[in-house]
């Protein structure tokens, strides 16, 4: 071992190459050829790197045994993987190689079957994707990581350039930190393989006639969440997707100019489980046009589309610091954003607005008669996004298919993580109960289901007052539950009488119910589940009001 710098070198002087993907391995070949580097190959690497000229010696010649079982024993031999393990400074290793006629192998250059782009192809068989699971590439990768000392393993065509100019200024030897690099990517490559294998199999293959072992992170993947999901009997019946163990993985997809506030360093990820991305959402919406993308625009821009994906009908939201300044239903797109505006047209000024179907240019032309700092759709017309590039600061999002959020909620603490599954419940009628002398009207109940929505998606303590699809005054975030009450009233700027109201978890006292209804009010709209409800109820009787119970609550802190 020569050292340069301070860093301990190998000599690259045999290197074996087996890769699917071929992207650059001829002129990589070629230059390892130039350093004197005996090369050596299985299958179509090998017809590869001899059609073009470069001597190339057999992996079958070495072993003394041709590829066997339609090609899934090619390399598992202790004539390569003693190659690959064995540690150049011991002797005892040294001497068992002299003993067997093993020769070192310095470098391992090798990309796995293309498992993940087979389970991709619509129609895809069992048999098909199981053929895809490589074994012989992730055990000579795992070996040659293990012994990087004196190995490197090169696992993608990216490195080709780096290690090449390196090789150049050291006379065709690899440093100890360039080694350890190469190991550590190559561990992490295996490991998002195996996630793949292990993430398909779970939600096609997966055996139950031994029950779920207690040690399991998991047995299947919701196909259209992929999240993990338990396949038992009894976790089916109690919906329990918190398990033993999770593997997350955040992979960047773009830097940000800072965080929550300028001094905060900030970064955008998308997220995987157990190496399944998760597809769609804000993370991985296309910006069309507009300024970049801040941490800030990202939060408010994802409240905005969980809020509007909770509607069936043509919905529009307005959010400011991740709550509804208004939401509106319409006919149309247009009309939906103008009664989302009315709500608080002072605090929509720079707010995020979001719409559950394609934009037209009709209500792109109404939403630029504000200042607007995000507008998150499915999708646009052409017409629109001629609209809206007219703003040039103005960013628009594309996020494609609206759907509700599933799955599992992450909320990272000191030292933790918080993990539940989301609030994606929906309230029906059938749910409620009335608990009051008077039973809301079509007109209220209607009124009540859609302030309710509104209310799940607004910070707690949570009161939304609203109106035929049009939310009129909300009051978010207080500490206390009549004091959100008394500003929702305060906020609003369409006419509060004749409004129904929704609160996101029970009255403790009547006070809450009595300052609505000092304001008009004629529905309330609440879980219940107080030891005052009879105290409440008894409130509403007195003014007159229907109120109905969900028997649920919707914080969100």
């Amino acid at each position: 071992m020569n050292e340069q710098n301070g860093q301990a070198l190998r000599l690259i002087q045999r290197a074996l190459l087996s890769v699917s993907d071929k992207t650059g391995v001829l002129e990589f070949a070629r230059d390892l050829s130039g350093f004197g580097i005996e090369l050596l190959s299985t299958g179509g690497t090998a017809k590869t790197l001899r059609d073009a000229g470069i001597a190339v010696r057999d992996v079958s010649e070495v072993t003394g045994f041709p590829e066997m079982l339609d090609g899934r024993v090619k390399t598992l031999h202790p004539r390569i993987h003693g190659g690959l393990l064995a540690v150049r400074d011991d002797a005892n290793h040294m001497k068992a190689l002299d003993a067997h006629g093993i020769k070192p192998i310095d470098m391992v250059v090798i990309n796995l079957y293309p498992f993940e782009q087979t389970i991709a192809r619509k129609g895809v068989t069992l048999e098909e994707a199981i053929e895809q699971i490589d074994i012989g590439g992730p055990a000579m990768i795992r070996s040659a990581a293990k012994n990087f000392r004196d190995v490197a393993v090169v696992v993608s065509s990216f490195f080709y350039p780096r290690l090449l100019e390196e090789m150049n200024r050291t006379h065709g030897s690899l440093s100890l930190a360039t080694r350890a690099e190469l190991a550590w990517r190559a561990f992490k490559h295996t490991s998002d393989y195996d996630a793949k294998v292990f993430s398909f199999l779970g939600r096609t293959a997966a055996p139950e006639s031994f029950g779920r072992h207690p040690d399991d992170a998991m047995s299947g993947i919701d196909a259209e969440t992929n999240d993990e999901v338990e396949t038992d009997a009894a976790a089916g019946a109690s919906g329990d997707q918190l398990h033993k163990h999770f593997k997350l993985i955040l992979n960047k997809v773009s830097d940000l100019r800072y965080g929550e506030n300028p001094h905060q360093k900030a970064a955008l990820y998308s997220t995987a489980f157990y190496g399944e991305a998760e597809r769609g959402g804000i993370a991985h919406a296309e910006l069309l046009s507009g300024k970049e993308m801040s941490f800030n625009n990202y939060v408010d821009s994802d409240a905005a589309w969980q809020l509007v994906c909770d509607f069936d009908g043509t919905a529009c939201a307005i959010i400011k610091h991740m709550n509804p300044s208004g939401v509106g239903l319409g006919v149309s797109l247009e009309e939906a954003y103008r009664r989302a505006l009315a709500t608080d047209p002072v605090s929509a000024f720079g707010g995020i607005v979001a719409f559950n179907q394609t934009v037209d240019a009709t209500a792109a032309r109404a939403v630029v008669e504000i200042f607007t700092e995000v507008v998150v759709a499915p999708d646009y017309d052409q017409d629109a996004v001629e609209v809206f590039r007219a703003k040039k600061n103005l960013r628009i999002l594309r996020v494609g298919d609206a759907r509700r959020a599933g799955g599992l909620d992450f909320k990272r603490i000191i030292g933790g993580m918080l993990v539940q599954t989301r609030d994606a419940h929906r309230l029906t009628r059938d749910e409620l109960k009335l608990v009051s002398a008077r039973a809301p009207s079509e007109q209220e109940m209607a009124s009540l289901l859609f302030a309710w929505t509104v209310c799940k998606h607004t910070k707690s303590n949570a009161i939304v007052y609203a109106r035929d699809g049009q939310t009129v005054g909300v009051g978010a975030g207080q500490m206390s539950r009549v004091d959100s009450v008394r500003i929702g009233a305060m906020r609003a700027q369409l006419p509060i009488t004749g409004s129904v109201l929704a609160s996101d978890a029970f009255f403790p006292f009547r006070d809450g119910v009595d300052e609505a209804a000092r304001h008009g009010i004629t529905a309330i709209i609440q879980p219940g589940g107080s030891v005052r409800d009879p105290e409440v109820i008894s409130a509403a009787d007195e003014h007159g009001l229907a109120m109905v119970l969900t028997g649920m609550r919707h914080f969100r802190h």
